[in-house]
């Protein structure tokens, strides 16, 4: 570890002046007898945000207000001058990770991130406390953002798809929420035919197959449908994407059911999902990485496209937001009590994230204003789901 370099050095003073019968504070026996000795304290942060260092210089002032001998200097060890002279506060750049920090916490790295002077046995400093920032590489010890996709995943000479516009029609969005308990009696009647179902999946599988019973409910035939599916790339290229990366890397896979077909089971949707999407990362994902990458992307493309061949199917698009940690978004006053979504305009999509103690999933479904009243009435979904319930009971 390099020494750190010491970017800016200034006295930080009380945001009010102590009042004039508060400017002498004596010292108890205690504090008399006790020799001066600073106490070193190291707090190691992960980059949680830009300008942290206004915010604790504002801070500190403030709180030096409110004790104000610390602002001041000792006199005689007799008692503290409170003279508002202020604490010394540094910023430092250290030329290392904070991660080597954490894997070798040794006390000689440790003091290098202490004030430079404070340690040392002839330091004739007389500022009561110090405090030092020291910035580390990468981020303080988080990764910095990557914006090069378009370096891994370049387009060449594929032609642009054009821009489709949502279908919105007379829809809407609604919500549905199932509890643990409901999740994990899906998990256990799919788990008899199909491997280690998940909840995305099984909760996927029911709100696909009750849409297509409510679209042929009121379209009064059986048309063939196409569910799509995103899925995220970056754990699942070879090499994986780093953590870092920033972008759209997510891709579609497919499930369907074809014109006519009327033994549609739970279990049977899911098998499709989980054969689909090993289908797809085994085929296309991990070789986009590859030196055949643009070889591997026309594949793909023409493979898709042949699930749109004829143009009648009722699409859906479900996407599962189950993973973000929407709830451990503290910007300085708490988590949140509740996250949701605003209403979708488009039809036929399905969202998906948990709820807030992270054992139940909400889910959001728009649907053809005629679809969703049949829908919404579905005895087997409602099984299972709770429409719409107070979000307070989710807390």
């Amino acid at each position: 570890m390099m020494q750190p370099k010491i970017i800016s050095r200034e006295t930080i003073k009380p945001s009010s002046p102590t009042p004039p019968h508060l400017r002498t504070h004596s010292l108890s026996f205690f504090d008399q007898f006790s020799s001066r000795n600073y106490v070193p304290l190291v707090y190691l942060y992960p980059k949680c945000g830009s300008d942290k260092s206004g915010q604790l210089k504002n801070s500190l002032s403030k709180t030096l207000s409110r004790y104000y001998p610390f602002s001041g200097r000792n006199r005689d060890r007799a008692f503290v001058d409170s003279n508002d002279e202020g604490v010394v506060f540094l910023e430092a750049r250290v030329k290392c990770m904070l991660s080597e920090i954490l894997e070798n916490p040794s006390a000689e790295t440790l003091n290098l991130l202490l004030p430079d002077d404070f340690l040392r046995k002839d330091s004739n400093s007389s500022s009561i406390v110090a405090i030092q920032i020291s910035y580390f590489d990468c981020g303080d010890g988080e990764l910095s953002p990557e914006f090069n996709l378009a370096s891994m995943f370049p387009r060449g000479d594929l032609t642009i798809m054009p821009e489709v516009a949502p279908k919105v029609g007379n829809s809407f969005a609604k919500r549905f929420v199932f509890d643990a308990s409901k999740t994990a009696a899906l998990k256990a009647i799919v788990g008899d035919k199909v491997k280690n179902p998940t909840l995305v999946e099984v909760v996927t599988a029911l709100i696909y197959k009750c849409a297509i019973s409510a679209s042929r409910s009121t379209s009064g035939s059986a048309k063939p449908t196409l569910l799509l599916l995103p899925v995220n790339m970056r754990k699942r290229t070879e090499p994986p994407l780093p953590e870092n990366t920033m972008g759209n890397a997510a891709s579609l896979f497919a499930v369907s059911t074809m014109e006519g077909e009327s033994d549609i089971e739970l279990h049977g949707l899911v098998g499709q999902m989980k054969e689909s999407m090993a289908r797809f990362c085994n085929s296309y994902v991990r070789k986009f990485r590859g030196e055949e990458w643009f070889l591997t992307i026309k594949e793909f493309w023409k493979e898709l496209s042949k699930l749109f061949i004829g143009g009648n199917q009722v699409v859906y698009i479900s996407s599962s937001w189950c993973r973000f940690p929407f709830y451990e978004a503290d910007f300085g006053w708490g988590k949140p009590i509740w996250v949701t979504t605003a209403s979708h305009v488009q039809k036929g999509v399905i969202f998906m994230m948990h709820t807030r103690n992270g054992d139940g999933i909400e889910v959001f479904v728009n649907l053809e204003d005629e679809d969703m009243a049949v829908f919404e009435r579905d005895a087997e979904l409602l099984g299972y789901a709770s429409f719409n319930p107070c979000a307070l009971a989710l807390i």
